[in-house]
Order: C-alpha cells, then structure tokens, then sequence
C-alpha cells in the first residue's frame, strides 16, 4: 500500500539533521523522525546502491524490530527505496543480525534495518549495509546532504516479502558441535522482549539441554525490562533465574539482538571482553597467530591474554561499524567491544550476531570440562570502574579529548591515542574518549589495587577540571552516568 501523503517527487526535504549518527540514524518517533523522514530517507539510500551497484534495479534487503513504530516507517521506508528502482525485499520482523545474514544469503546489493536497538520504546532508527559491508560515517551524512538537495533517482522498482527466519536459524546452529559436545547444559535465555526473541526460542529448542525462556515475546513496550544488558538492572531476572534453575550459563540480548550479555552459574555478569577471552583462546588453539580485535575500553588481560595463548591482539577504536571494517582489513578470526557485541570471522561471516555468540558460548561450554563459573574464577581480577559517562556540550566534546591529549603529550605521558586517549599509569590505565553517539565524554580506569584506582580517577577527574568540568567520577556514577 502508498502512503497517500509522502512525497513522490526529488524535491529538497530537510530532515532534523540530529537523527545522522557515527553508525546509523537514529531520532524519537513522531518527532525528529516520522514517515516523511522514512520515506526520505529511502530514496537517497535507494539512490545510494542504484549508483554505487550499477544496476537499474539492484535488490535491497530490509527487516525490522518490534517497536510500535517500526511497521510504519519500514513501509514508508520500502516505498522510497522503491521509487528509485530498487527491488525491495521485505524480510519482516527479527534482529538486525538476521538483516545481515540476509545480505550475504540474498546476494543482496544492500541491506537496511528499522531499529530503535536499545534505545527507549519512543525512539527509532536504521541502521544500513551496502553490500555486506558497513555503511556509516560519512556515507550516513551523505544521505542527509542528498536529501536536502534532492539528489536522489528515480525508477521502477518494486517490494516483496520473503522469510529467511529459518535459513538464519539453520545457519545459527552451525555454530553448535554436537558431535563434540560432552555433556548438556541448563541454560536461562533473556530477550527482554526485544526483536530476537523468536530465533532464541527456536534456537533453544532444537539445540540439546535444558532451556528456560524468559520475555521471548516481542513486544515494542518492552514491559519487563529495558533490553540493554550492559546495565546490571537489566539482569537481576536472568540472575534470579539462574539461581532458580541452577543453570549452567544466563544469556541476554539487546532490543535488535547484535548484542549479547552472559551471567555464570554464580548469577555474576560477565562483560564483553571477558567472553572474548574465553572465544579467543578456543580459536587461538586451532589457529595459532590469530589476529584478535578488541576496543580500547576493554581490559588489559583481554590483550595480555591473547598474547599468552598465542594470538596477535590489536586495541582498536570504539563502535561496530568501525570494528567491522578493521576486521576485514586486518583478516581477523574474533572481534569484539566490551558492550557485548561479538563478530566472528571463524566460522561466520564477520559480522556483530548476539544469537550466533550465543550459540558459540553453548558449544564451548558444551565441549568443555570446565564450567563458565571456573573459566570466570580463572581469569586474573583487575580493580576497574564500570563506562562512566560525563555529560557537555555535543559541540565541546571532542575538543575537551583534544585538549586532554595535548596536556598529556606536553607532560610525556604513555598514551594510546587510537581512540581518545588511554593512558598506561600507576600499573594500570584510564580512558577517555568522546562519545560518537551521545554528547559525552566517556571514561574508565583499570588498576590492581584500589588505592592505584583512585589515584587514576583523581588524573582523569584533574584533566577534565582543567577542560572546565567540575564534575567527579563518583558524582557522575551516581547520577547515572556509569554502568
């Protein structure tokens, strides 16, 4: 069906230029982005992959969340893309990582997702491939620019539906070994009600062991709990349920699925870089001199550990556009990013797959003599603070990190500035970078010894004093600003 009120011309359209991110668009629904906006945005994408494939027609892969939302602007969204020739296949409701697998399944010329991911119910968003490869940075501001100029084609293009749900939940299961598998696992599945929770009920029940579901039903209100499972809130149900069952491992998901949270047997999380430890040294047996990807705010025994098993650890920038397209330069097996999302390039296709995480963590478990809680004993213990988060001005924040490096620089500190600035002192180091999504500074220390952490967090808290921000750490945790 046609929106009977969008635009079927390319005249200029001007968009809240806010809702043009680092990694995708993202606004508040019915605000800084409605159907117009959607509809918009269709054609310049379409324009986009008509140029950049070389076809009249080139075949667009799309699918959505489960935001109250979303039916809308991806109908809005297919009929631009549409209107420019493009051949629109409508995969439906599920996570963004099943709109990437479609990418490479469909041979698609791009793909395009409407997600809100984390974010509150009232927001929303996209989140865009060309091909199978990112699509963010400045090929996202391009689209603003063409759609305020109106530098968008036309063409006769069509949209159709077409499921993948099943192909992409044979695929998920590849990633389980049962030949391999020594013993069954009771497993607790939280998806919060986000859009993976109908691939995590039917991956737990084809996969062997004992499963316990909760909040599988997708529901865009989310009405148990926010599906973000970086913030320990988030987790107190599967923690609960864990202790409930006695189960092995609890696993988590985020509102689009590209991010997984774990918990042991004990119901204690664990982060993104310390499953990434535990992937790492399982690849790192099989191919010695991996390459492995981890963020700049992850732990040093991520690194460190990854040298001792072995492997070639590379620190890289924040974000998973970003990590993605390092990925493939540096032909890495394993990446990942202390918020949980994981991207395997052995055995997959590179990309950010909570569910595909998800089933690789059963498979190791499975496998292996040892439980998740002794892998989680096993790994040294490091004093750090959790992502703090220090509220400024969007137009100061990456002066303030310019201004911090250049202080350290005058005074020889031992700075990593691939993001930001990390510093190596009092036997750990302390981070801080500004936020590509939210107009913040972000910061966090690591340390063997409390008192080494406090004096970390007393440089960071003087750094930002003289950047004009009086704000502690402490202060800042407190206000909600860490988790």
């Amino acid at each position: 069906m046609t929106h009977p009120h969008l635009r079927t011309d390319t005249s200029p359209f001007s968009p809240d230029a806010r809702i043009f991110r680092a990694y995708d668009i993202r606004g508040v629904y019915g605000e800084s982005l409605t159907e117009e906006t959607a509809n918009a945005i269709g054609r310049a994408y379409g324009t986009v992959i008509v140029r950049s494939s070389g076809k009249e027609n080139p075949t667009i892969a799309m699918a959505r969340d489960g935001r109250l939302s979303s039916p809308a602007l991806s109908q809005a969204l297919a009929e631009g893309m549409k209107s420019t020739g493009a051949q629109v296949i409508d995969t439906g409701l599920g996570p963004t990582p099943m709109l990437y697998f479609a990418a490479h399944y469909l041979k698609a010329d791009g793909s395009i997702m409407v997600t809100g991911s984390h974010n509150p119910p009232s927001h929303n968003g996209f989140k865009m491939t060309l091909g199978a490869k990112p699509f963010f940075g400045k090929d996202i501001t391009a689209l603003g620019t063409m759609i305020e100029t109106g530098d968008v084609v036309r063409g006769l293009g069509s949209i159709w539906q077409q499921s993948i749900v099943e192909a992409y939940i044979d695929r998920l299961l590849e990633g389980f070994n049962r030949e391999a598998a020594q013993r069954d696992l009771t497993v607790v599945w939280d998806a919060g009600n986000g859009a993976a929770g109908e691939v995590m009920a039917a991956i737990a029940a084809r996969l062997p062991g004992t499963h316990h579901l909760l909040y599988e039903t997708i529901d865009g209100t989310f009405p148990n709990h926010h599906p973000d499972p970086t913030v320990p809130d988030n987790l107190k149900d599967l923690i609960a349920a864990v202790k409930k069952h006695k189960a092995d491992v609890g696993i988590a998901f985020d509102g689009d699925g590209d991010r997984i949270g774990a918990v042991d047997g004990k119901g204690r999380i664990i982060w993104g870089d310390q499953l990434m430890m535990f992937f790492s040294r399982e690849i790192l047996a099989r191919k010695p001199g991996a390459t492995i990807i981890a963020d700049v705010k992850a732990s040093q025994t991520l690194f460190d550990d990854i040298a001792a098993h072995g492997g070639a650890p590379l620190m890289w920038k924040t974000g998973h556009s970003l990590v993605k397209a390092k990925m493939a330069e540096e032909k890495a097996e394993l990446a990942g990013e202390m918020s949980g999302h994981i991207f395997f390039c052995d055995g997959y296709y590179g990309f950010d797959d909570g569910l595909y995480a998800a089933v690789r963590l059963l498979d190791l478990l499975a496998k292996s003599e040892d439980s998740l809680t002794r892998m989680r004993d096993g790994i040294p213990e490091a004093i750090n603070t959790p992502e703090i988060r220090i509220e400024v001005e969007e137009d100061r924040k990456f002066g303030i990190v310019e201004e911090i490096r250049h202080r350290l620089k005058m005074q020889g500190a031992d700075v990593n500035e691939v993001d930001g600035v990390r510093v190596s002192a009092e036997g750990g180091w302390w981070l801080a970078r500004a936020s590509n999504t939210q107009p913040a500074i972000i910061v966090r220390c690591e340390a063997p010894s409390q008192d080494a952490l406090e004096r970390l967090m007393a440089m960071v808290e003087e750094q930002l004093r003289q950047s004009g921000i009086a704000t502690t750490l402490e202060e800042a945790m407190h206000s909600g600003g860490g988790h």
